[in-house]
């Protein structure tokens, strides 16, 4: 099953914290956030899909080393829509947070300067997204089918959050 899949069973299983309004609020972030970066909302899609390669890279070490609990902790800690230069720091060295800008300006125009400044953006915008299957009685617990989806990456590849959005969007009949 694929993470859109996931997300929207995570919407409609009562046991976890997905919601509509939750993925709503997601698309008007990154559809603010284009607006005021002055790009389309394509191009902020696909700075967030490169930004979520990123992520899971970093919740895949994470997982690793520490276990899903650990994985499970960064997202509902750091999971949002508003701006938090912490969620960066904990998952991204100085020297990763250049990479990420330099592969984001090289795929979509934006300048790398300007992707530093959307990061504490972004990567709570990810980890938002990934909260949708957190256990609602039990947030610490690693068994959060779309974070696990997240991580296995269905089957290797990039992350494309441009099409998960697309997918919202529709089902949200926006």
């Amino acid at each position: 099953m694929g993470i859109f899949d996931e997300i929207i069973g995570a919407i409609g299983n009562p046991n976890h914290e997905g919601s509509v309004g939750q993925l709503g609020n997601i698309l008007n972030t990154v559809q603010q956030l284009s607006n005021s970066a002055g790009t389309d909302p394509s191009t902020m899609q696909s700075a967030l899909g490169i930004v979520g390669n990123y992520v899971r890279s970093a919740l895949q070490q994470k997982q690793a080393t520490d276990g899903n609990e650990a994985a499970q902790s960064v997202v509902n800690q750091f999971g949002g829509t508003s701006a938090d230069p912490q969620a960066v720091e904990s998952l991204f060295s100085p020297f990763i947070q250049q990479e990420v800008a330099q592969v984001v300006q090289e795929r979509t125009g934006l300048d790398a300067g300007v992707v530093q400044q959307l990061l504490p953006m972004l990567v709570p915008i990810v980890l938002h997204l990934l909260q949708s299957g957190t256990h609602a009685q039990n947030p610490q617990t690693g068994e959060n089918p779309v974070l696990s989806s997240f991580l296995d990456g269905g089957g290797g590849g990039d992350f494309n959050i441009a099409n998960l959005m697309q997918m919202a969007s529709r089902f949200l009949g926006q």
